[in-house]
């Protein structure tokens, strides 16, 4: 367990200068148990309950500290930093507990200076580091004892985030665990509803704990925590509550920042209606459009009251209603239907476009090129399943294929002439994808790409830590970041096909899985190969391997993933 009584003296030094000549506490059991339950005990002070997700607020370019103590050796410990509006620096360190003094037998402890000083000069380790808005997690299944601290830092603005930490985190499951297939489903769209479908929670179905869904619908992007929507929602009320720098609050009190965590029964469907929060004057400000709409425990949701022909972002959490703990599905986006009949998107050259296709539907997209040019390239990345398009020319055919994953297609050019792409969805879902049709292919959005993209493990050079694997590259010169993920031995291309959104980033990656990234090209195409031997893997093992290729626009495609194995005996 995390004992913080034995660990309160050693926290007392972060108390104002006018306590340092105070003697240190007894340690009293029964009256640490009395404290620990006063709320008020924990407040100005940095400690990390036991199996309690705290919030908590951060100054700009002011970090902010937590502590914690492990007793003994070979104790389970999670610890989950969740960031809400703005990218966090974090790292947990620890250090070996300072040794107790006898006081020259009298009983008496020591000064709290004296104390202080020894935890200072004491050496600490760091353990793990992270950069970003994800939701990150430190896990051990036998961690050492010691002092643990952990450091939090924003460099972009003030902002909140919260903290969890336990050493029973297998008992405890606070957080709702995702499907096997944590995709959100477009099943029915209209000109001002959508239908969303989901797959129930095996925390709810299996292990019979009490669940909600909330649905989270706006017109900017998704979301990776309902702590960040929540941010969003109450981002008035919460930055004019912001206490002034140099004074803390009390973790427990969420009110403090304008947090309200009203669970909405969901017989309000409407989107985007006037409420009044708190009962104040708040200053006229432009309303955030989003909104946040719990619905129990169905897995099948029509939002309605939409604006035809725009496109939302929509966002399921899964809510623990024990813990108030929620985990995040996979977001998804469309676009509702216009009112008249739908009209072609105009594509402008060398700019990507989002493009949503309803099942069985179809979209249509026009090119016409201002100027004169000798060549046109279409870029087609399709995010989930395969689409069928169609390209004509001044109403004449030049092509029709299925197109899966990433192609590019090039086609010749002619004065003044005007392109019609026909998309069409498969039957059996939404496809979403991103186009980009340019006349300048030297300065695309999208990276060049091989015409293989597959990646090839050499079976020969397999050990039992580490496998070697190649790809193909191009005579231009981009960057490549290869992930690596521990699955199962039974995983399969069924199971890879559900993996979430193709078109995201490896922004959205675990820094755990980063191998490595590098800049490679060759300007002779038959010698446009890499390798990488990717090292540190456990015998016997299954990984799922990634490469991204990161053009100069910033846009970033994924070559097909690799399953490989580690040989079992070596």
């Amino acid at each position: 367990m995390l004992l913080l009584h034995y660990f309160m003296p050693y926290l007392l030094f972060l108390l104002p200068l006018s306590s340092w000549t105070q003697k240190l506490p007894t340690r009293d059991e029964e009256l640490f148990q009395m404290q620990i339950q006063d709320k008020t005990f924990f407040h100005d002070s940095s400690v990390i309950p036991d199996g309690a997700e705290i919030s908590s607020y951060l100054f700009r370019e002011t970090p902010k500290r937590f502590f914690f103590v492990v007793e003994e050796d070979n104790t389970p410990l999670a610890v989950t930093v969740t960031p809400c509006d703005a990218p966090l620096e974090w790292k947990l360190s620890l250090q070996e507990l300072p040794e107790e003094s006898s006081g020259e037998g009298s009983g008496e402890p020591e000064p709290l200076d004296q104390q202080k000083q020894q935890i200072i000069n004491e050496e600490s380790t760091e353990l793990f580091s992270y950069r970003g808005n994800d939701v990150e997690y430190f896990v051990s299944s036998s961690s050492s004892s010691g002092l643990y601290q952990l450091e939090l830092l924003s460099t972009e603005k003030d902002t909140h985030f919260k903290v969890y930490a336990s050493t029973t985190p297998e008992s405890d499951q606070p957080y709702p665990e995702l499907p096997y297939d944590p995709r959100v489903d477009v099943t029915s769209l209209g000109h001002t509803t959508v239908t969303l479908a989901w797959k129930p929670s095996p925390t709810a179905s299996l292990l019979k704990q009490p669940m909600q869904y909330c649905v989270v619908i706006n017109k900017e992007h998704n979301f990776k925590s309902l702590c960040a929507v929540e941010a969003k929602q109450n981002a008035d009320d919460a930055f004019m509550m912001a206490p002034k720098p140099g004074l803390d609050f009390s973790p427990f009190d969420f009110a403090h920042f304008g947090f309200s965590f009203n669970s909405n029964s969901g017989k309000d469907r409407s989107f985007l209606k006037s409420t009044s929060k708190f009962g104040r004057h708040t200053y006229s400000k432009p309303r955030v459009d989003l909104e946040k709409i719990c619905i129990g425990n169905k897995n099948i949701f029509t939002v309605s009251d939409l604006k035809p022909d725009t496109q939302y972002y929509f966002d399921i959490f899964a809510v623990n209603t024990n813990t108030n703990m929620s985990t995040a599905y996979v977001g998804t986006f469309a676009r509702t239907k216009e009112e008249a009949k739908q009209k072609t998107v105009d594509l402008k050259d060398g700019k990507v476009t989002d493009v949503f296709i309803k099942r069985k539907g179809s979209k249509f997209l026009h090119f016409a090129p201002v100027s004169s040019h000798q060549k046109v390239t279409f870029f087609v990345h399709s995010c989930l399943d395969a689409v069928q398009i169609q390209v004509r020319r001044d109403g004449k055919l030049l092509l029709s294929q299925n197109v899966e994953g990433v192609r590019q297609f090039q086609l010749r050019g002619k004065p003044k002439a005007k392109y019609l792409i026909r998309m069409k969805g498969n039957k059996k879902g939404a496809s979403m994808l991103k186009f980009l049709a340019t006349t300048r292919p030297n300065k695309q959005s999208f990276p060049s790409l091989p015409e293989d993209t597959r990646i090839k493990a050499f079976d020969k050079l397999r050990t039992c830590s580490s496998v070697t694997v190649a790809w193909l590259g191009t005579q231009e010169r981009n960057k490549f970041c290869i992930y690596r993920k521990e699955v199962d031995d039974n995983y399969n291309e069924e199971q890879k096909k559900r993996e979430q959104n193709q078109c995201l980033g490896p922004d959205l990656r675990k820094k755990s899985e980063k191998v490595l990234c590098k800049y490679f090209h060759s300007q002779n195409l038959q010698k446009a190969v890499t390798t990488e031997t990717i090292k540190g893997l456990q015998p016997g093992k299954s990984y799922l391997l990634d490469v991204y290729v990161i053009g100069h626009g910033g846009h970033s495609v994924k070559y097909q993933s690799k399953l490989v194995k580690t040989r079992k005996f070596c």
